[in-house]
């Protein structure tokens, strides 16, 4: 059984919410280990805020990249079907064929760091031609930018649509990935269910 994906319950846990929200979009509730609900929860919320106090800067990369190569190990062990990678810099793009585009195209999720007035993570679902199926975990339906829809009929995927154009920005507008030194991106795939590069050249002729 899938379950809906879920909304951040505070200022500070888009990390954590949507690393899960990557693996319920990929899993059947019942597949998912309490472990790894553990250690995500356990790993993030790991930075200081300006007052000294822990978790109020979220999440950190360093987190960010320890959670991915953790999942990774967690399925080369054989505990859940599951491989994960970690990309930086010029590889986190949507606007050009690459790794990210790629694993969406073949069913995979990922979690990216963009801008929503500060750094913010969210969960990519899929990819419709020019525009991204995203998850994002911070419940507010106020913001301004024409181009983004939003949507409450798909809670098992995603909550808004976003121009791939938008996305590729390089400044700090409403959901860009923002400098391209600055990227992140967690790559999740379900194993038994991903796309092989066969598949998917047979998909697109």
């Amino acid at each position: 059984m899938k379950t809906p994906l879920r909304y951040q319950i505070s200022e500070y846990d888009c990390g954590p919410t949507a690393f899960l929200n990557a693996v319920s979009f990929l899993f059947e509730r019942e597949q998912i280990p309490p472990e790894l609900i553990r250690n995500v929860m356990l790993y993030s919320l790991d930075s200081y805020g300006m007052d000294g106090e822990s978790g109020k800067s979220g999440t950190s990369r360093t987190a960010m990249m320890f959670l991915s190569h953790w999942l990774d190990g967690f399925g080369n062990v054989g505990r859940l079907p599951v491989s994960s990678r970690y990309l930086t810099g010029s590889a986190v793009r949507c606007g050009v064929a690459g790794e990210l585009t790629d694993a969406l195209r073949r069913g995979g999720a990922a979690v990216v760091r963009l801008m929503l007035d500060v750094d913010h993570y969210v969960t990519l679902t899929g990819i419709r031609d020019d525009r991204i199926l995203m998850f994002d975990p911070y419940y507010d339906n106020g913001f301004g930018e024409n181009a983004i829809q939003s949507t409450q009929e798909h809670p098992f995927s995603f909550n808004r649509i976003i121009p791939v154009s938008l996305l590729d920005r390089e400044d700090n507008a409403p959901y860009a990935l923002g400098k391209m030194e600055q990227r992140e991106a967690v790559l999740i795939f379900n194993n038994d269910r991903t796309l092989t590069a066969e598949k998917t050249i047979k998909y697109f002729i």
